[in-house]
């Protein structure tokens, strides 16, 4: 069988964590920062960790868990 590829979108988007959940950035801090909130832009900053639901489409596009 040939090897399964991988989304490009998800693997320049999220990564794995070693327990198996998937890591991914804040949504919202593009741009537009001066309508948002400090509040907002301050618990915005770093990455997340996804849902439940939306960990199984992402992994599904990630065969490898790459």
């Amino acid at each position: 069988m040939p090897k399964m590829k991988t989304k490009s979108s998800c693997k320049k988007r999220f990564k794995i964590t070693a327990s198996g959940r998937v890591k991914a950035a804040q949504a919202g801090k593009r741009h537009g920062m001066i309508k948002r909130s400090n509040k907002f832009i301050r618990q915005a900053r770093g990455t997340t960790v996804l849902s439940e639901p939306d960990e199984k489409i992402i992994k599904k596009m990630m065969p490898y868990g790459g």
